[in-house]
């Protein structure tokens, strides 16, 4: 037999019958008619309709949003893959997403949620200035760009290996989907395609977990063969900062990224205040981490289950899969080809965690074009009509460069790790900035800005030194045993580079840090920089009154008094001068000095 055999394995697998293609297709054509009832029939007039559904949505559709936008094709096909390379510790991320519950909840949700703002930077104008906002809006805009390519990316990649459609056919085609429902619908189509959405990812890693422990012998025999390799693992309490995955690093370093990823991240928060009240918005948040945590459970069980499978016979060592996200997938075809229509549940679920995180992500960009890139720095008002345009220009605009992303994205083999890497420079800083807002009320503007500089040049620093040690063999991380002694097909084995054992002693210890760490410390530097310069501002005698009480956490609100009016004895001493044009409402920014406030009039 020749080494074409491998080849006939792949067609073998790419069993998508035209039934399969009706029910992706039926998912595509559900969302469209979503978006355009919403846009048509229920029309969004108002820029409130269109960015926050009127702040009349309803808790159980919006927390099931919440978990459809937040779990991409990333997610539900990397999660089987990092259990099929390194076990189950991964799982215990899980607690950290409870306690995150807690502190969201007590601390940052109260704040944006009585504030009645529509993006959240709106917050940093208010407590700081509008350079700190733009400095916010920045790193959101940054990420987002470089991280909805991925998500697009990813799915394809799992219907190329069932179908053998090429992903610059099926992207365009699934992207201008979400792109009309999003564009016309607002923020409402987006929850409900987003319920669509979930009720099928749910149904498609139900379908996978049954059918394919069943097709394995049961329950037993998948942990058998797991234990067996070490791949079920108790906590690993190992202290040492450099081991991948402790469970230190995934409690502590989970609880803050997601912290970061839940509580001040636009595409999530802009959900929770389309919530009517703090109480349904807090129901959001305990709902969404209960959701969360099944489909996570759900996942990390598929990937032993694709290891129970092929325990005998590593489909990344013979080329049956092209890439690692293509495992599960893989398994699907195995478990799932011969039953018409089952294959197409699977490969629609998977898309439908990416469209609802790019059509979320989308409305959330709108917004923040709006609120934090125009209005603050243009004098002219726009109508509602003007504004929706504006908001669904940014979508199709922005739409359109993720797709066409995609075809840089398959040229980079490393761009998975590299996007979590970017992820990880902008997302402590951005955390530090929030965070001395609500918990530090003695850090200024000035401060603030510096503090989230710093913070994203060290992290910019130190992620992209690893990353680049990474790439050179220089940081291996181990994975667990995988075997291809029982395939019954011919293969040609691809031989690896090894690195000389004295090049990754000679690694920085600082750059084999886990990266479950990175949102910790670059929250932490940019924390205690941007202290640090408000001390320096305070000893130099810049005045530096403390922010009103609703912009910061509830727990310090009895410790801070209002600050006093423009008119005010103490603001014309600090000050020097009495500037009407200063005067705040309720929500307001802290005082400014009078030049800045000279500037505003």
């Amino acid at each position: 037999m020749r080494e074409t055999e491998v080849s006939d394995m792949v067609l073998h697998m790419q069993r998508f019958s035209w039934v399969d293609y009706v029910v992706f297709v039926f998912m595509l054509a559900i969302s469209a008619v979503v978006g355009v009832y919403w846009g048509f029939m229920k029309k969004q007039t108002t820029q409130n309709d269109y960015l926050l559904g009127g702040r009349n949505m309803k808790v159980v559709p919006v927390a099931m949003s919440l978990v459809a936008s937040f779990v991409s094709g990333i997610t539900l096909l990397g999660s089987p893959t990092e259990v099929y390379m390194y076990g189950t510790q991964y799982a215990y991320i899980i607690v950290g997403i409870f306690l995150m519950s807690i502190v969201m909840t007590q601390v940052y949700l109260p704040v944006f949620h009585e504030l009645r703002i529509t993006s959240n930077y709106e917050y940093l104008s208010m407590r700081f200035d509008n350079r700190v906002r733009l400095f916010g809006s920045f790193l959101f805009a940054f990420t987002l760009i470089g991280w909805l390519p991925i998500v697009i990316y990813v799915p394809a990649l799992a219907f190329n290996q069932v179908t053998g459609v090429d992903i610059h056919v099926i992207t365009p085609i699934v992207c201008l989907v979400c792109i009309f429902y999003t564009s016309a619908g607002g923020l409402q189509a987006v929850v409900w395609t987003d319920v669509i959405q979930i009720t099928a990812m749910f149904g498609a890693m139900v379908l996978v977990a049954i059918k394919g422990t069943f097709d394995i012998g049961g329950i037993s025999t998948v942990w058998e063969r797991n234990m067996n390799t070490g791949r079920i693992e108790a906590p690993n309490w190992d202290p040492n900062p450099l081991a991948r995955h402790t469970i230190w690093n995934l409690v502590i370093g989970g609880v803050i990224y997601w912290l970061q990823a839940n509580s001040v991240n636009q595409t999530m928060v802009q959900r929770y205040l389309a919530l009517p009240t703090l109480q349904g918005a807090k129901c959001a948040v305990i709902l969404f981490c209960i959701g969360i945590s099944i489909l996570y459970c759900f996942c990390l069980y598929c990937g032993l289950l694709i290891y129970a499978r092929f325990y005998d016979c590593d489909p990344l060592q013979t080329k049956v899969t092209k890439a690692k996200d293509q495992l599960l997938p893989l398994l699907v075809m195995d478990v799932l080809g011969d039953i018409p229509g089952l294959p197409g549940v699977f490969v629609a679920g998977i898309f439908s965690a990416a469209l609802s995180s790019l059509s979320t992500s989308l409305n959330s960009m709108s917004a923040v074009v709006l609120e934090d890139f125009y209005k603050p720095f243009f004098r002219r008002q726009l109508s509602d009509r003007q504004a929706n345009w504006l908001m669904r220009g940014v979508v199709v605009i922005l739409g359109t460069l993720c797709v066409g992303l995609v075809f840089i994205v398959e040229k980079m083999g490393t761009i998975l790790q590299l996007t979590m890497t970017l992820e990880a420079m902008t997302m402590g800083p951005q955390l530090g900035v929030f965070s001395m807002g609500i918990l530090m009320p003695w850090v200024d503007a000035t401060g603030a800005l510096v503090g989230g500089i710093s913070g994203l040049g060290t992290m910019a620093w130190w992620c992209l030194t690893a990353q680049m040690a990474i790439a050179r063999g220089h940081i291996v991380h181990p994975h667990k045993e995988l075997v291809i002694s029982g395939c019954h097909y011919n293969y040609t084995l691809v031989e690896t580079t090894s690195v000389a054992p004295e090049l990754i002693e000679a690694v920085n210890p600082v750059l084999r840090v886990s990266y479950m760490w990175y949102t910790l410390v670059g929250a932490i530097v940019t924390m205690c920089v941007g202290a640090a310069v408000s001390r320096v501002n305070r000893v130099r005698g810049k005045p530096h009154l403390p922010p009103s009480p609703q912009l910061l956490a509830p727990q310090l609100r009895g410790l801070y008094k209002e600050p006093p009016h423009p008119t005010d004895e103490p603001y014309i001493r600090a000050y020097g001068h009495n500037n009407e044009s200063c005067q705040i409402n309720s929500t307001s920014i802290s005082m400014k000095p009078i030049s800045e406030c000279e500037e505003i009039s």
